[in-house]
């Protein structure tokens, strides 16, 4: 059992959430996992109601109360359209870390996050090893996408197509790990967090690109660390506040203007998870976590909204690709952020944006949901791959790199030839052919 203090704190702040919901169940017709399995102890309203008793419920079958909370993606879109304002993550987390803390982590999940990820050089090492030995087990599955499968042993992972590691990590792919600002332009902070950094270092690369393009300085530390929810998601708060605390030491008091990342999970964590969670830390460190979370944006809102990019005016006269759009939950219903992403793909004048029939529906990724339960999160995924399919596009783009995963999966096992792609990415393309008219401001 963890601090009795600590629980006894989570309990508290959680009693106190959950007296705003009005059991209207308005949450039930946007859930996904609802939409899936029809039942009521998988929609927030459910797990609220769970969770009044919750200190009663612990002492009664603590793993069943957690369980239920499990069959949750935490996309928020529970949050985005409740008529109370009912903070269903914030309870969810709590719930969980009030939960692990009682119960104590399984003993896999404990040395994945606290003996791996929560240690940079190990976690850095171990990557660096297996992106080494991955050729031995598996092999190429779609061209266009990059995807790979495994040779043997395929039903072990469900038969998922992945991205495969990356030879190197994005980190140790940069010359410098700054840039200078020109011409009175802004400096950030590049937080590119863990998926882009071993397996999407791609991703990186556009946005130091696009940096040095427009002249804004860049400030991208080695030591910054995982931004720490898949610890959260487990419940694990000593892992989570462990990582944060690594982070503000990397990044409070250096002298940037704003804190970009390229990861929707990651900018919604630090922006608005991370303020709602430090509450166990020490006075100056939560000072610093709200000071920094004001300064995190998503990188296409800083483009657009800091640097000016904009669509082109003078789209090309030639055959355009077609690129559709999927909204990362994390992005659009935590954030507000779904016009900047599309501005950003529209600067790229060869570019024609056609949209799905539900760009911000969930993906069915949700970070450790998928790895829990991929059937489900398979069958989400599948009306997503649908969609996509249905524009005719040969191009979808999010601003999410586990929603990339996901969709690549996706389309992957469908043998589609679909290129799945970062906005970023996308508007990167069109800087070696910079000129008056691409959108944003020319060097």
């Amino acid at each position: 059992m963890g601090d009795v203090k600590e629980l006894l704190r989570l309990l508290s702040e959680i009693d106190d959430s959950l007296v705003s919901c009005m059991r209207c169940g308005m949450c039930q017709a946007v859930c996904p996992v609802y939409a899936e399995t029809g039942l009521e102890a998988h929609v927030a309203r459910g797990k609220i109601a769970l969770l009044e008793g919750l200190s009663h419920e612990a002492l009664k079958d603590p793993q069943a109360v957690m369980d239920r909370l499990d069959m949750c993606l935490l996309c928020g879109s529970c949050a985005a359209g409740c008529p109370s304002g009912v903070k269903v993550l914030d309870i969810f987390l709590k719930a969980k870390a009030f939960l692990a803390g009682y119960l104590g982590l399984p003993p896999a999940q404990k040395a994945i996050l606290r003996g791996l990820l929560a240690h940079r050089k190990v976690f850095d090492s171990v990557m660096t090893v297996a992106s080494k030995l991955q050729g031995l087990v598996t092999k190429p599955a779609n061209e266009v996408i990059g995807s790979s499968c495994a040779v043997f042993g395929a039903s072990l992972l469900g038969g998922r197509h992945f991205m495969p590691l990356a030879d190197t990590a994005f980190h140790k792919t940069m010359a410098a790990k700054s840039l200078p600002a020109k011409n009175g332009q802004p400096t950030v902070a590049f937080f590119y967090g863990c998926m882009v950094d071993r397996m999407y270092p791609r991703i990186g690369q556009a946005v130091m690109k696009v940096l040095a393009h427009h002249g804004a300085g860049a400030f991208v530390p080695d030591a910054q660390v995982c931004c720490g929810i898949p610890a959260l998601s487990a419940g694990d708060l000593q892992t989570f506040e462990k990582l944060v605390k690594e982070n503000i030491a990397v990044f409070a008091d250096q002298p940037f203007d704003v804190l970009i990342t390229p990861c929707a999970t990651c900018t919604s964590t630090i922006k608005k998870i991370w303020p709602e969670m430090c509450d166990g830390l020490p006075g100056a460190t939560r000072a610093a976590v709200k000071e920094l979370a004001a300064k995190t944006m998503d990188v296409n809102e800083f483009l657009v909204k800091n640097l000016g990019v904009a669509a082109s005016a003078t789209p090309s006269r030639d055959a355009r690709t077609k690129v559709t759009v999927h909204d990362p939950c994390h992005l659009k219903k935590s954030l507000g952020v779904f016009a900047e992403p599309r501005a950003v793909i529209a600067a790229n004048p060869g570019m024609e944006i056609v949209e799905m029939a539900a760009p911000d529906a969930c993906c069915g990724c949700g970070g450790s949901f998928t790895l829990k339960h991929y059937d489900i999160a398979g069958r989400i995924g599948k009306r997503k791959r649908d969609d996509v399919v249905s524009t005719n596009a040969s191009v979808v783009a999010a601003g999410c790199p586990a929603c990339l995963l996901q969709i690549s999966d996706m389309l992957s096992k469908s043998g589609d030839a679909v290129a799945v792609m970062h906005p970023v990415e996308i508007y990167a393309q069109t800087l070696d052919e910079a000129r008056p008219g691409t959108g944003g401001n020319t060097p």
